[in-house]
């Protein structure tokens, strides 16, 4: 039984220099910059003939490429905080993206997502950090920002079975309308594969 998500590919001079933004905190598990992304939808530990409907309902997907940017550091969970992240600043595409997904995931038959979409790279976790700790950390980055990504294609990843976390693999990959032209992805590739 796959465990799945969809999200974004960061572009690996972006994760290094989000690995730089990395300091000693207890309590905080840093993600490897390999496994840095953005989450559209997470789908979970889903059969074989769900993940092959979800693929199906994803490559329907038609939505033009577009441009973010990572804009400064938070964290989950307020005086008991669970994570930090990056922050990710779009246009109305980025949205757009999330709720087809959403519509993807449904139409093969998974739970509607109950959660607000807060688009985020995410750092760490964190387990007992001090919060104010936590803060000293966010306000030195503060002022965090990255250049822009160009977004030509979401991709299905997979993780560990039943626990989550990376390696990451990436099971499949989107191109999204215009951004297959002559672009190179973080894989090396060129082009999606299907083109």
């Amino acid at each position: 039984m796959p465990r799945l998500f969809v999200g974004l590919e960061i572009p690996e001079d972006i994760r290094q220099r989000l690995a730089r933004l990395t300091a000693p905190l207890p309590g905080a598990k840093w993600v490897d910059n390999r496994n840095y992304h953005v989450t559209l939808r997470f789908a979970g530990d889903i059969d074989n003939l769900t993940a092959r409907e979800f693929v199906d309902q994803l490559a329907r997907i038609d939505i033009r490429c577009f441009s973010m940017r990572l804009k400064g550091l938070g964290s989950f969970g307020g005086a008991d905080p669970r994570a930090i992240w990056a922050g990710v600043e779009a246009g109305t595409e980025l949205d757009e993206l999330a709720r087809a997904t959403e519509r993807a995931a449904r139409l093969a038959g998974l739970k509607p997502e109950n959660r607000a979409f807060v688009p985020h790279v995410t750092l760490a976790r964190l387990k007992h950090s001090r919060d104010d700790a936590v803060a000293r950390l966010l306000g030195r980055h503060a002022t965090f920002r990255s250049a822009d990504i160009f977004v030509g294609r979401f991709v299905l990843y997979s993780s560990k079975p039943g626990v989550g976390g990376g390696p990451y693999v990436i099971e499949d990959t989107f191109p999204l309308a215009g951004g297959h032209y002559g672009d190179a992805y973080p894989d090396g590739t060129d082009q999606d594969s299907r083109w």
